[in-house]
């Protein structure tokens, strides 16, 4: 990998689909690097909102103050906000969308927005190695001081695939369906995901 954000023909819009601790956001962050693109993290949009004093950011400091979960609705707006301000080679959905409405929303908002979506690309994982895998590195971070997220273990782990596979892994289906899904073995090196990933990416734009 090595840095080359021209190497896109066409500006791309990608969301990574794949249960928690698949290895997303890490691969968000390799291909914002080596493409060009820009993550759009539901998490990071809704931090960045609330403390930036505009009218959509204070609806949204007013439901996290109220303990309320922010709507469709306010996520959709923040999204559309970086899609028509933000210049990039492309745009990679992150922690969005979730649902089947949440999709059906998107797809309307990148139709409003004269955009499409080129590819969804599913992270497949073995969800015991998984699980293996994401409790062994926390035990390893204690151990060495560093700190572990509270939802790294177990019980967490496994309540959070169960969730996933309710309301997430429907998409699968739907993205098949629309003819726009691909798949990617995400158990392998990191180096070697990224690769096959940035292949797809660059494919999508051919």
């Amino acid at each position: 990998m090595d840095g080359a954000t021209d190497s896109l023909t066409r500006t791309v819009n990608v969301i990574l689909l794949g249960p928690p601790g698949a290895g997303k956001g890490t691969q968000a962050e390799i291909l914002v690097k080596d493409l060009g693109m820009v993550q759009l993290s539901t998490g990071d949009m809704l931090r960045e909102a609330k403390d930036s004093g505009t009218e959509m950011g204070k609806r949204v400091a007013e439901v996290m103050a109220r303990g309320e979960l922010v709507t469709d609705e306010i996520v959709i707006g923040l999204i559309e906000e970086k899609l028509t301000s933000v210049k990039a080679n492309g745009f990679i959905f992150d922690g969005f969308p979730r649902t089947l409405a949440q999709a059906d929303a998107l797809n309307a908002l990148l139709e409003k927005t004269g955009q499409t979506l080129d590819v969804v690309i599913e992270l497949q994982v073995n969800d015991e190695i998984l699980v293996e895998r994401i409790v062994g590195r926390a035990e390893q971070a204690k151990a060495a001081g560093k700190p572990v997220r509270a939802d790294d273990n177990e019980e967490s782990l496994k309540f959070r695939l169960m969730e996933y596979y309710k309301k997430t892994a429907p998409l699968i289906g739907y993205y098949h369906a629309k003819g726009n899904l691909q798949h990617v073995d995400a158990m392998g090196a990191i180096d070697s995901i990224a690769g096959d990933l940035s292949a797809i990416v660059k494919t999508a734009t051919a």
